[in-house]
């Protein structure tokens, strides 16, 4: 009998450790578990084609230690203002293709009643509670439920504000101040460092390896190569 309780505690171990380990997944709409790839831009130089992102999303912890207050603005005071523009528009190209700030997931059937910049926030949350069961990842940095949600209250946006494209730059500043920006920016994280973290939260983008962080994982593939995305990382932040 003692075998059978030796057998029976390491399976409930290996239960409790497969457990954490889904736990600790980055959250994800469960629609898009359902998504078939299928490419959202069109053909550029040193890039690969391939399907789209999904945005990747984060629980509401996050990937990253949330920033402190304050930090998000301070961020925009730095005289390099006009590369993080920059960087966020290599994050587009990665996520939301030529529809920018407007960008809708494909996989969604039922599209919101107007484009997203003519919605309020509350519009957004209402169309994604009345479409249950399809991809509802909006806007030029393709933000899922949960992540909206966070990013929005975290920022103090109104549910009646319109979400601009201000908007979302400002709820994107957010994601940038977690992946590191302000350590990378003070030169105190490498480059590939920096990357690897924002691979972590927009699944279109590379880490090290050539591959999505997310890879496979509900359809998520990367959208650039890691040479592209590193040639023009080191354009846009060289000194």
């Amino acid at each position: 009998m003692r075998w059978m309780w030796c057998l029976l505690a390491c399976v409930a171990l290996v239960g409790q450790a497969a457990f954490a380990w889904a736990e600790a997944l980055p959250m994800v709409s469960r629609a898009s578990l359902m998504t078939k790839a299928a490419p959202l831009i069109g053909s550029q130089p040193m890039m690969r084609h391939s399907g789209p992102s999904l945005f990747a999303g984060r629980a509401v912890t996050g990937l990253f230690a949330p920033p402190e207050p304050g930090e998000v603005d301070n961020l925009r005071n730095y005289p390099v203002s006009g590369r993080v523009a920059r960087l966020r528009n290599l994050i587009a190209q990665a996520e939301a293709g030529s529809k920018g700030y407007d960008a809708v997931q494909y996989g969604a059937t039922v599209k919101p009643p107007a484009a997203p910049t003519n919605l309020t926030v509350q519009q957004i949350y209402d169309w994604i509670d009345q479409t249950p069961g399809q991809p509802h990842a909006i806007g030029r940095y393709q933000f899922i439920p949960p992540t909206l949600r966070r990013l929005v209250r975290q920022a103090g946006v109104s549910p009646k504000t319109r979400f601009t494209a201000e908007v979302q730059d400002q709820l994107a500043d957010i994601l940038l101040a977690d992946a590191g920006l302000a350590p990378f920016l003070a030169g105190d994280m490498p480059r590939e460092a920096f990357m690897n973290n924002l691979a972590k939260i927009w699944a279109g983008l590379p880490n090290d390896t050539g591959k999505s962080h997310y890879h496979g994982y509900a359809g998520n593939k990367a959208t650039m190569t890691w040479a592209h995305f590193d040639a023009q990382m080191v354009r846009i932040f060289a000194q």
